[in-house]
């Protein structure tokens, strides 16, 4: 089993795009959490979290979203997430990250997301 885990950042317009692949473990989450820190420190608030490669998601992997999430808000933006594989999916719906994040299928649902619901509201 490899530990691989890649990190990509774009951008679609003014909302930044991370793209993760791998597995996003206590090995791997700084490399994430470092991505997200260096987002945030370019003044970016709305970031979309692109996961179609990424296949393991462990507590620490999680724990990085949770760090941010409430930061994100408080600075008038949010985190959307997207393009999850099954298995990571139940990972996600198992703990309640639904009723948390803005969960969606595909990369330009979750650009739509941010047009009609730029910032979670409970």
């Amino acid at each position: 089993m490899s530990n691989s885990f890649v990190v990509e950042k774009s951008a679609e317009g003014q909302i930044a795009i991370l793209k993760l692949a791998g597995f996003l473990d206590a090995h791997t989450a700084p490399e994430f959490e470092a991505a997200m820190q260096g987002l945030i420190d370019e003044g970016k608030n709305r970031i979309i979290v692109e996961c179609s490669g990424l296949t393991y998601i462990s507590s620490a992997g999680l724990g990085v979203f949770m760090g941010f999430v409430e930061d994100i808000r408080d600075r008038g933006g949010d985190i959307k997430i997207c393009s999850l594989v099954p298995k990571v999916q139940q990972v996600f719906e198992l703990l309640g990250f639904h009723q948390l994040f803005h969960i969606v299928g595909s990369l330009p649902e979750a650009v739509q997301k941010f047009e009609h619901s730029p910032v979670w509201e409970e």
